[in-house]
């Protein structure tokens, strides 16, 4: 619309703010949707929108493209199986320097421009995150995350900050793991029994044509998603994100969605309109 209509905007808009206000939602935001500073900035700005309407939202990042970029800088060959980066020691620097070095305070900055509620964290920031390793090879350093410390996050959340935090954790016995960036999301999600779980990609959502936009599913249940696995219609790196999805949804999120990150408002339109813009997955 080229100008604003109030009465769209009452119409369309307000009974799901006030539904999901003073709810928790996650957001997981990663891929190349952060390579672009200006759509970057914008998503930021629709997250303390929403912030700004009485919705509290965690915001967990990755940042593949960043981290690929900085491996290659280093002679160091990106990996992966089944859409999970592999992850050897000299990786792991890599990981954690760019994900917490780098991409946090970045996106902290950007929320911080107008006001002073974005909190940096890592996994590790409290034992946030508790990991351990998810194929029990010492030279692949990816971690399943065993429990949430969600003292930390409902602290925050409960006097008006926005945790950001960075995908990385440790063990018990100090050992530090690249999380799934979606997977972490997940389990955060799941652990403040979160109204939704909401992951930016880089694709418009779960299509049965990866050629073909118009063959997107705006909504499915568990079983519908199952199948579509099975039939390997969702597959590489897709698999993690509908995985952590589907785990969400049987231990107390209410609903999942996996929009595109790369159209701008892309999380306004999902989360305020009947319409929606991705694949919104239900039990």
């Amino acid at each position: 619309m080229s100008t604003f209509n109030f009465n769209w905007f009452l119409d369309n808009c307000l009974p799901f703010i006030y539904k999901l206000r003073n709810k928790v939602i996650v957001i997981k935001y990663g891929g190349a949707a952060m390579k672009n500073n200006h759509l970057k900035a914008q998503v930021i700005k629709d997250i303390l929108f929403l912030f700004s309407l009485g919705i509290k939202v965690v915001l967990v990042h990755g940042g593949g493209p960043f981290i690929n970029d900085w491996l290659n800088l280093l002679n160091i060959e990106p990996k992966f199986e089944n859409g999970i980066r592999t992850t050897d020691a000299k990786t792991m620097e890599v990981v954690e320097m760019v994900l917490v070095g780098k991409i946090n305070k970045e996106l902290v900055n950007l929320i911080n421009i107008n006001d002073n509620i974005g909190i940096g964290l890592s996994g590790k920031d409290s034992n946030l995150l508790l990991a351990s390793n998810m194929f029990n090879d010492s030279n692949n350093l990816v971690g399943k995350i065993d429990s949430v410390n969600i003292k930390v996050l409902t602290l925050l959340l409960d006097n008006g900050y926005i945790p950001v935090i960075a995908s990385v954790a440790s063990s018990c016995d100090l050992i530090t793991y690249n999380i799934n960036a979606d997977t972490a999301a997940g389990t955060i999600a799941q652990a403040l029994n979160a109204e939704k779980l909401v992951l930016l990609t880089d694709t418009p959502g779960i299509l049965l044509d990866i050629k073909e936009p118009d063959s997107l599913q705006k909504k499915l249940d568990i079983d519908s998603v199952q199948d579509l696995c099975e039939h390997n219609i969702i597959s590489g790196g897709m698999i993690p994100k509908v995985q952590c999805c589907l785990h969400a949804l049987k231990n107390n999120v209410k609903t999942t969605h996996i929009i595109d990150g790369r159209i701008q408002h892309s999380l306004l339109f999902e989360l305020l309109t009947s319409d929606r813009i991705g694949s919104q997955i239900v039990l």
